[in-house]
């Protein structure tokens, strides 16, 4: 119900990028993520609240993608079930 739905997959000189839609219940239509190896490289939304989403990118960044998922996990907007963080989680599951 709440699940994001992968779009694009690719390894570019070591640096996996992917981007995934997010679920109808959030304000960001879109996350790109680039990974090498466990460690996130950067994350960008589409949409949403850019300053707080812009932040969690800074945040994110350097960190172990399991890291990021035990933080963010279950992170609850306004009583919709998930977040734009939640989303992230869901996403960085899938890779």
């Amino acid at each position: 119900m709440f699940e994001v739905t992968l779009i694009s997959d690719k390894m570019e000189g070591g640096i996996r990028k992917a981007s995934f839609l997010t679920c109808e219940a959030v304000c960001s239509s879109q996350i790109d993520i680039e990974l090498e190896g466990d460690t996130l490289k950067s994350v960008r939304y589409t949409g949403g609240c850019n300053g707080n989403l812009q932040g969690i990118g800074a945040l994110v960044a350097g960190m172990n993608k399991d890291e990021v998922i035990d933080r963010l996990s279950g992170i609850n907007c306004k009583g919709r079930g998930t977040s734009c963080p939640d989303q992230l989680s869901r996403a960085l599951k899938m890779l």
